[in-house]
């Protein structure tokens, strides 16, 4: 490449004086739409070699242990076992890579069949109907029947790859997800471990994804293939190079205690599922992979100060958890409210930020002094608070869907003389 670019060079150089300035202009144009072209098609053999890559390590380690009669799929990017009593996958294997932290492909939203299932795949019958709206020729009215068509592997993990991302939205790499299940808590783990990956770009998540399937789930009655509504999905997590593990059981419905809450060992999934995931593995080295659960390796360094919210049915009569504030946010209504203080922070603007339990971005609690009221502390409650299990009791707003408790006056705050981490606002 610099051969040829030390070549145009000199051929520029010495045409240059026969050429007009627009000539010239219009020449080193050519030539650089030149260079941008094969600088892509440069690009394009690299992301194809590094799809190869993915689909030999998935083989390698990421295929859990196949049974009698199961068919392994292959796409680009992700292998599955697909489920036809079911109409999804049992599982779907797949590998995040560094390559994501400088991705930029978008959503595709082209939703198809898987054309490697034999079977047939579901279809977007299944999940909605589509009617063209009466005098329309290009708009149309959309059924829902109830479920979002859930991503196993997520699309924002193939970002890196058209191709792969494409591949992603094959149906049989979908399953039927209640919205308040799919957008916030699932993605919330979705994004868990991206953030994994962006604070160690050198390693790669081996990642195995699926419904809990069993002959007792009801179906979506108005899909024309039955497909079953799982109850519960679980996620196995494995870094090879660092040497950690980690696996996720989550229900299939809103959730409101934090992902953390959901961690489970990789055999306590191979129980309930019975697949034997990274059997590749040495057996040493796998038995000791898959009996981890520590969650605090695996969130952000922001992060790892977070708390588990005070466990309600522990708590005296009268007094709630972080979880359950939002109960009466914005009603106007007091409520009294425990947990512990794990991020306290200063805007640019000089207000004070208290989040109990989570800390930002993930804050499901906060405490707010404005910068006029900070002139009525005698003290300096952003370091006289971090760390404190803290109760208060007052009216709940509601800021961008976040409960938040107003705090104005000190004489309003009675630390506990019985116990200097406990704080009591009346």
């Amino acid at each position: 490449m610099k051969n040829k670019i030390l070549s145009i060079f000199l051929l520029t150089t010495s045409v240059a004086f026969s050429q007009s300035i627009d000539e010239q202009i219009q020449e080193l144009k050519n030539q650089t739409e030149l260079l941008d072209n094969n600088l892509l098609k440069l690009n394009d053999q690299i992301n194809e070699l590094k799809l190869k890559k993915i689909q030999e390590d998935i083989q390698t380690i990421g295929i859990p242990k196949l049974k009698e009669g199961e068919v392994l799929i292959n796409h680009s990017a992700m292998s599955l076992i697909y489920s036809e009593k079911h109409e999804q996958a049992k599982w779907v294997s797949h590998i995040i890579t560094a390559d994501i932290i400088n991705g930029k492909a978008g959503r595709s939203n082209d939703f198809r069949a898987d054309p490697l299932v034999k079977t047939g795949s579901a279809i977007e019958k299944d999940y909605f109907l589509k009617t063209l709206k009466e005098g329309s020729e290009d708009k149309y009215d959309y059924d829902g029947f109830g479920y979002d068509r859930g991503h196993l592997a997520p699309s924002a993990d193939f970002r890196w790859s058209k191709k792969a991302l494409s591949e992603s939205y094959f149906y049989s790499n979908m399953s039927p997800q209640l919205d308040k299940f799919n957008r916030e808590k699932w993605a919330d783990l979705e994004g868990l471990l991206r953030g994994y990956i962006y604070e160690h770009p050198k390693t790669q998540l081996y990642v195995v994804t699926g419904p809990l399937l069993n002959d007792s789930l009801p179906i979506i009655e108005r899909s024309v293939n039955k497909v079953s509504i799982p109850k519960y999905f679980f996620k196995v997590v494995l870094d090879l190079v660092n040497k950690k593990a980690i696996a996720f059981i989550m229900p299939n419905k809103e959730m409101k205690y934090p992902v953390s809450s959901y961690a489970v060992t990789i055999n306590e999934v191979e129980k309930v599922t019975s697949i034997n995931f990274f059997h590749q593995l040495e057996d040493g080295l796998e038995e000791k992979l898959e009996t981890q659960k520590d969650i605090t390796i695996w969130v952000p360094e922001k992060q790892k100060g977070d708390v588990t919210p005070l466990y309600q049915p522990d708590l005296p009569k009268g007094i709630y958890n972080t979880i359950q504030a939002k109960r009466n946010m914005g009603t106007g209504k007091k409520m009294t409210i425990r947990g512990t203080v794990v991020d306290a922070r200063r805007t640019r603007n000089g207000h004070l930020f208290f989040n109990l339990d989570k800390s930002y971005p993930n804050q499901i609690f906060t405490i707010a002094i404005w910068k006029k009221n900070i002139v009525n502390f005698s003290y300096d409650p952003l370091t006289e608070w971090k760390g404190k299990e803290i109760t208060l009791k007052g009216k709940i707003a509601d800021f961008d869907g976040i409960p938040t408790m107003i705090i104005e006056k000190e004489n309003i705050v009675e630390i506990n003389k019985e116990s200097k981490t406990i704080f009591i606002v009346k």
